[in-house]
């Protein structure tokens, strides 16, 4: 039984391709600000495509939200891998952490989307698993420095930062402040 290939599985002709970020380009700016509120008609108007454009790319709006979080998840593991550059582990650790945690903040579809789907919100699984791995290395450089908890593992920093989402969709929370409290309870006393 064959079955159809995906846009995944053969490559877009330009013009799809070019539609494809248009449309990539639209949802960011509008779930950005409107979150998992936003609307397909929305999104289409804003790219310049019909409607049917967005779903034969995208077929649902879970479906478009997920590339958007594919698309951070390759932020946030270079900007993890950036930290790895700092030559202090604990500053390296923390500048990690901060500089995701502003990625998040800027973006309410990025939170809904980790406050909602959780672990289940993964680009993929080699996605997911170089992220780990990256953010494993921060803390474990970290911890053989004695500067991070021995017992912090990578699942912890990550429910950790799914709480700390959901105080950035608060206005009249200060999340940069939860954050501190969050690192110092992460960081190792001695």
């Amino acid at each position: 039984m064959t079955t159809e290939p995906t846009t995944d599985e053969r490559p877009l002709r330009a013009d799809a391709r070019r539609n494809r970020e248009r449309i990539l380009q639209a949802a960011r700016a509008a779930c950005a600000e409107h979150g998992a509120a936003v609307q397909i008609d929305d999104v289409a108007r804003s790219a310049g495509v019909g409607v049917g454009t967005v779903y034969r790319h995208f077929p649902t709006k879970d479906a478009l939200i997920e590339a958007l979080v594919a698309e951070k998840i390759r932020v946030t593991t270079e900007n993890l891998r950036e930290a790895l550059e700092i030559e202090d582990p604990w500053e390296a650790f923390a500048a990690g952490i901060r500089r995701n945690a502003e990625v998040m903040a800027a973006d309410a579809a990025l939170r809904e989307a980790l406050i909602r789907l959780g672990p289940a919100a993964r680009a993929s699984e080699a996605a997911y698993a170089e992220v780990n791995e990256v953010a494993a290395q921060l803390i474990t450089r970290a911890q053989e420095a004695g500067a991070v908890r021995d017992d912090v593992t990578v699942d912890d920093v990550g429910a950790l930062i799914g709480g700390l989402c959901a105080s950035m969709g608060h206005p009249e929370l200060d999340w940069r402040r939860h954050l501190d409290v969050l690192l110092d309870g992460l960081r190792a006393r001695g």
